[in-house]
């Protein structure tokens, strides 16, 4: 058995679901799990809805519109007989959302945020699995919250390894192909919908892998494999051949964005080797993470991250940063949700960079204030280098204000004003 992934991208429009049974069918392979996530954007159309429901917002049904418009266009070029059951079926989805919004009194933004945004891939995966059985490629859809289950941390739940096992072994056939959704699971108590965190596909990917003794997860992009850099940011990227575990999960902690950071550990545990390819060209080798050499070739590798916060304290009494002081940051910042990317601290002060994905910025700033002295930048950029050389570092920062700079053995991060 093997996993393919097919993300937003690969699946942007008719003719990315028509590539899906072209790599399908050039790969040759009988026996996979195909997970799929939602087309192009459409999380982010549908988290649009999210926002106008709960502000009870009059854009409501000019979000949905569009939602129901993008996936009509898409399934008129599939199936132009639009006396076709698929039809139906997407119709059935999109008014199940619309009767969530109507019956649901809830205002807890994650809970809310879930039910909603699943739709993407519910519907997604129902147009893949019906156009690649009328290509006869035979599959059996599968609502993958029947399988994988969690806790109750909407919008990024945490698995139930043992439960999911058995609930994989149970619902998965080992032979034939097995459509399913990214991203999703379900909870315990009520069966909620929950997602595993933005990207989280790719780490459904590897948690079907791990229940099911999988030979390989493939995962299939726009890109030729793994790059040593964001080609939208830099304009000299290289190939890497081959990557083992470790240096991908160094990778990924930092944010390079083409493979979860959950991913990796899973397939590490098994020894399953990860491929990341290209969609366009299914037959190239692509990249491998799995054992062995660290880098092929050796180079240094880039990562990028806009839109972060530096935030710097020092005490109020004079007294030292020690581990009572840090203690409280700490907590502070796990209750409000910030995402730390970096730090660094003195005898007498502690700068940590955060991600403020879930804008509570404001509300941690008010706690910090009332025992550190503080002052914070926003809107600055992490650059993280990976074995980098002193040329490469000393081209980055010129003629830039550098805020931080970090050195370990391996890792250079530097904090920049944009």
């Amino acid at each position: 058995m093997k996993v393919f992934k097919f993300g937003g991208a690969s699946v942007k429009d008719a003719q990315g679901v028509q590539n899906v049974t072209t790599v399908l069918k050039k790969t040759g392979e009988k026996d996979l799990v195909v997970v799929v996530s939602a087309m192009g954007k459409m999380t982010n159309a549908l988290e649009e809805v999210v926002t106008a429901h709960l502000a009870k917002s009059d854009t409501l049904k000019d979000h949905l519109l569009t939602i129901e418009t993008y996936h009509y266009d898409i399934l008129k070029e599939l199936f132009p007989n639009q006396e076709h059951v698929i039809y139906k079926a997407i119709s059935g989805l999109l008014n199940q959302l619309k009767g969530f919004l109507v019956s649901s009194k809830s205002k807890n933004h994650a809970f809310v945020y879930d039910q909603i945004v699943s739709y993407g891939e519910l519907i997604s995966t129902t147009i893949v699995s019906t156009y690649l059985s009328e290509e006869n490629i035979k599959n059996t859809w599968l609502d993958v919250r029947g399988c994988i289950k969690t806790d109750a941390n909407y919008r990024d739940a945490k698995v139930d390894w043992e439960v999911t096992q058995k609930r994989i072994i149970d619902n998965v056939s080992p032979t034939g192909i097995t459509v399913t959704q990214g991203f999703l699971g379900a909870e315990h108590e009520n069966n909620f919908t929950t997602t595993l965190g933005r990207e989280g596909s790719d780490y459904t990917a590897a948690i079907f892998a791990y229940c099911l003794n999988g030979e390989s997860v493939t995962i299939w992009k726009d890109v030729p494999g793994v790059l040593n850099a964001d080609p939208r940011y830099f304009s000299k990227t290289q190939l890497l051949n081959k990557i083992s575990y470790r240096e991908a999960i160094e990778l990924a902690f930092y944010g390079a964005s083409v493979i979860h950071p959950k991913t990796l550990q899973p397939l590490q545990r098994k020894e399953i080797p990860l491929y990341v390819k290209s969609f366009y060209n299914p037959q190239d080798e692509g990249t491998c993470v799995g054992k062995g050499v660290t880098l092929d070739p050796q180079t240094s590798c880039f990562i990028l991250k806009n839109n972060q916060v530096l935030i710097s304290l020092s005490s109020l009494d004079f007294s030292f940063m020690m581990e009572d002081n840090i203690g409280d940051v700490f907590k502070w910042l796990h209750e409000y949700k910030m995402k730390v990317e970096l730090i660094q601290n003195s005898a007498i002060s502690f700068s940590v960079c955060v991600d403020n994905k879930y804008d509570k910025l404001d509300e941690l700033l008010v706690k910090l204030r009332e025992k550190f002295k503080v002052k914070w930048n926003e809107g600055v950029t992490l650059y993280t280098v990976r074995h980098s050389v002193p040329s490469e570092i000393k081209a980055l920062i010129e003629n830039r204000n550098v805020l931080l700079k970090q050195e370990s053995r391996d890792t250079v991060q530097i904090i920049v004003e944009n």
